[in-house]
């Protein structure tokens, strides 16, 4: 398919069916844990809307309807557990964003079961100045979704070294909370070791700070490690950090700012 994918999602406890707005691997920004091979800097080509829709409802027919999950799910993770625009790029750099999430919401209330499928959007936050993109956040969270948006670092050669692109924390803090005034939102962070190294004390500080800054307005915080290998010319330099080191970290958010914390390691 073009457009739609499945997966075993260990953050999301479950399969989570992927929309790829980005299928010529192309992304406005380079994380060096990166796991798209030919990974590029740009934006996605036309989205063709139709070709989506009838890819989600065959997927989901046969997840639904057939026998899908039993033949390519181990057991504890049979269940649907959400649609989420991700995929090998950022989502929502697609023009058509929003209309691909009415076209996602129209499929969804086709499929009634249970537990329904959570709407969500994996995104880096960098384009939530633009209108568009926020109807389409504000379209998922009328439904009850959730977003995760992306905060690996702070500070401008933190993100530099790690997402290709130098932020400044003001900056992050208001597209997280405009983000966050639209929908449901979590921060996902992804820490590993570089060069042999876990994240300084000083870079964790900052990150704890933004989060402080945030708190009132978050749903919690999803911690997680290196689970595949990055296919980034830097991928002889990262190193999965160990659980301890996660779980005594979450530990210290909760402690500093009273946020619910995830762990994946």
């Amino acid at each position: 398919m073009t457009y739609v994918y499945a997966v075993v999602s260990r953050r999301a406890r479950g399969v989570s069916v992927g929309i790829n707005l980005n299928p010529n691997n192309a992304c406005n920004w380079r994380c060096i844990y990166c796991q798209v091979p030919n990974l590029k800097r740009g934006g996605p080509p036309p989205i063709d809307l139709g070709r989506l829709e009838t890819e989600l409802r065959m997927l989901l027919s046969a997840m639904f309807h057939g026998d899908y999950l039993e033949r390519h799910a181990p057991p504890e993770a049979r269940r649907v557990v959400d649609v989420a625009f991700s995929g090998n790029g950022e989502p929502t750099s697609a023009r058509e964003f929003p209309a691909a999430v009415g076209v996602v919401a129209r499929v969804l209330d086709e499929f009634v079961a249970p537990q329904p499928p959570l709407l969500r959007l994996i995104t880096n936050g960098s384009l939530l100045g633009r209108r568009v993109v926020q109807d389409g956040i504000r379209q998922i969270g009328q439904r009850q979704g959730e977003v995760w948006f992306k905060i690996d670092g702070v500070g401008a050669e933190t993100t530099r070294l790690i997402n290709g692109v130098a932020l400044q924390p003001d900056l992050v803090l208001g597209r997280l909370k405009t983000c966050a005034s639209l929908c449901p939102t979590w921060v996902q962070s992804c820490f590993f070791a570089l060069d042999g190294q876990p994240p300084p004390q000083n870079a964790l500080a900052r990150y704890l700070a933004l989060l402080g800054s945030a708190r009132e307005v978050l749903t919690g915080v999803h911690l997680y490690g290196l689970a595949r290998p990055s296919q980034q010319p830097e991928a002889p330099r990262l190193k999965a950090l160990p659980a301890e080191w996660f779980e005594a970290f979450a530990a210290r958010i909760r402690e500093t700012t009273g946020l619910t914390v995830q762990v994946s390691p």
